[in-house]
Order: C-alpha cells, then structure tokens, then sequence
C-alpha cells in the first residue's frame, strides 16, 4: 500500500475520508477504494493503521493513508492542500472522525463541551471550507459528514455530544441547498448504534454532582445506571461497521441527491420520532426558494 503515490489512477474520483483507523472509517475507506475510489484515508494517530492496511490488503485495493488530526485546523489545510497537490483534485470528502461522550449539564466541564464541539462540529466545518472551493471551481463534489441519530434526537447523558451533532447538521443543511447550485452535493449520514471503537472512546463524566442534603450521593447516579444499561443493550445487537460503512459508501456513489441518509431501517425509524422529513428534501425544497433569482 502506497502512503503518497504521486498520481491517482486516470478517471478516478478522489475520496478524502477521515478518522479511518477504526468502525465505519476503516471500512468506508476501503469500500470506497473497492468501488472505484482513489482513497486519501487520514487518522490521527498513523501509528494505529494496522487495521486499515490489514483490510485494505484483504480486499485488494490501495489507500493513501495520511496523519490528520481534524481540531488541528493548519494540518488540515495542509492535508487539503497536499491531496490537492498528489492527486490533483478531490471529489468526494466524507467527514467521519467523531468522538462521544457521556454526561448531563452538571457533570461537564465547559472544556469537554468543547472538545465535542472541536471534533464533531468545527473540525468538519474547517475541512468543508478548505475543500469547497475546489469543488466550486470544478462545478462537482460531493461533502458527506457521518452525524447520528443523535443529530435529529437529543438523548439523555448526551448533551455535549448532540448538542455538537445538532450544530453539524444544521450547517450543513444551511450549506447545502447553496452549494447545489455550484454543482457540490452537501448530506449527512446518521447512522444508530454501530458496533466499533466509539463506545471504548466515549469521553465519561468528569464532575459528579451532589445533592444538598447529601454530600456523597450523586443525583444522577441512578438515571446513568438506567442509560449505560441500556446503551449497552443497544450496541450489543448494533450494526456492524461493514454494514454502516456500505450505507455511507451508497450516499456518497448515488446517483439520486438526497440531503440526510440513514444507515439502517432503525436508524430512519429513529430520527423520525423528531423528523417528518427524513430524507431532507422538504427543507430544502423549502430553502432553496429563498435564494432562487428571479426570472428575467
């Protein structure tokens, strides 16, 4: 497996994927490469790409693996700018590096409201600038970003981390019925539970809260038990990877647009209990007049 080659194959759409050194990147990755894709695949830490090359190796396909770290808005632009300068252009970018965490108001720092704010919101909106003007210029692009279902569905001990996946999502459907004009398809994909490397990585209460009249009980302990409970249920019988990463690899290779994609039957019954419009045509059928020109 090549780490920079030089040129991508003549006529092959150029995919930048991030946060592949795991679950669904790993394996949007190499599902894209297997479908025809030049994948740039970044992580990180380039240390942890055993996995990735193993699965690569296995499906016979070849991936430019890259160190980027999506808070680090100048290694970015020097991301960008060296794919722009080895493969001369990028058409697709699939905004996948994510990170949880888990706990109500009073049991986050301010500093972990802004990390979730770093990793799932500003560092896929610093990648989407950096990428949008080739894509203008070239009147094509396609900018898929990996949310949740927690980015239509607030859900309990997920403050942070939906507040975060809400603000994403509400950028990007802004952004995108401008973009349409320009040629640059911009969607969403929101899988549910995916069984991977997030929930080792999910960040925990760091404060925990007293009540008044009893300085050693925490007043959410029970309430956490309760969900952790069931959130271990849940990703006990949750999609697999492969299974997310096909779903995400359907988005960004089809030929029909659509703003917001679910990964599973579950994921779009889900999403629905707050969405009517679960493929987001009506919001944008809604926006786009907003911003039509009149005839003359």
């Amino acid at each position: 497996m090549a780490n920079h080659p030089s040129t991508s194959p003549n006529g092959h759409p150029v995919a930048l994927v991030t946060g592949t050194s795991s679950g669904m990147g790993l394996h949007t990755a190499v599902e894209l490469a297997r479908r025809g894709h030049a994948v740039v695949a970044t992580m990180r830490d380039p240390g942890r790409d055993a996995a990735l090359r193993q699965a690569a190796s296995e499906a016979g396909v070849e991936l430019d693996v890259r160190p980027l770290d999506v808070t680090d808005q100048e290694a970015a632009r020097t991301c960008v700018d060296g794919v722009l300068a080895d493969h001369g252009r990028i058409d697709v970018l699939v905004n996948n590096a994510g990170r949880g965490a888990v706990g109500t108001a009073e049991q986050l720092s301010l500093d972990e409201v802004r990390d979730q704010l770093e990793v799932n919101y500003l560092g896929p909106v610093a990648l989407t600038k950096l990428v949008l003007p080739h894509m203008r210029e070239r009147g094509s692009g396609r900018v898929l970003t990996v949310t949740s279902v927690g980015g239509a569905v607030g859900q309990p001990f997920a403050d942070a981390y939906c507040g975060a996946k809400f603000a994403v999502e509400g950028f990007m459907q802004s952004l995108a019925v401008v973009m349409l004009d320009h040629g640059v398809r911009v969607s969403v994909v929101e899988p549910a539970a995916v069984a991977s490397d997030f929930v080792a990585n999910v960040a925990r209460p760091s404060a925990t809260p007293a009540n008044d009249d009893d300085t050693d009980a925490d007043p959410y302990a029970a309430q956490l038990d309760a969900y952790l409970a069931r959130t271990a249920g849940a990703f006990a019988d949750a999609q697999s990877s492969q299974g997310a990463a096909v779903a995400i690899a359907d988005a960004v290779t089809a030929e029909e647009y659509r703003f917001r994609w679910q990964t599973s039957e579950w994921a779009r019954a889900f999403v629905g209990l707050s969405l009517a419009d679960t493929d987001g045509a009506r919001v944008l059928g809604a926006t786009r007049s907003w911003i039509e020109q009149p005839a003359n």
